[in-house]
């Protein structure tokens, strides 16, 4: 299957798995786990969602090795993509500087905003242990699905 379809596919069993939910954690858990298993080529898939007392992303659901629970506002590319509010595509993570190393096997990763009712609350999270995985499919797509997670999702 092409990329495209794979997207297309992974989007339309988001929709399908969500429903009517509204359960923030629930959809994060599912479409995390979606992401993962649909997926080829990646060894991480999660959120991270902000915690306006510390300014800071904290891990939440995903699919993957252990990770790093604490990520400061601006800081490696989550920080960076949540600060922005703008996905970010990094094809070599030893190239983006002040790259967070949460697992030595990722090499390359995308980041998209979680943004809900005007608000950035999070970000969405995707590792992959080959570098240049992640190109503007991926991010017209992923974009996409943060749209369908979120529509029905309360905060």
């Amino acid at each position: 299957m092409s990329k495209k379809g794979i997207y297309q596919l992974t989007n339309a069993q988001l929709e399908a798995i969500i429903g009517d939910e509204t359960n923030l954690i629930a959809n994060l858990s599912n479409a995390s786990a979606l992401l993962f298993e649909n997926l080829p080529d990646i060894n991480w898939a999660g959120f991270y969602l902000y915690e306006a007392e510390t300014d800071e992303l904290v891990l939440g659901p995903f699919q993957g090795k252990v990770a790093c629970i604490r990520i400061k506002n601006g800081k490696g590319v989550c920080g960076t993509a949540f600060a922005k509010n703008e996905s970010v595509v990094v094809d070599n993570v030893h190239d983006f500087p002040g790259h967070i190393a949460c697992d030595a096997k990722s090499q390359s990763e995308i980041v998209i905003p979680l943004m809900k009712n005007g608000k950035t609350i999070g970000v969405l999270d995707v590792d992959a242990p080959i570098t240049n995985r992640f190109d503007e499919i991926d991010r017209g797509y992923l974009e996409d699905f943060v749209l369908i997670l979120l529509a029905n999702s309360s905060i």
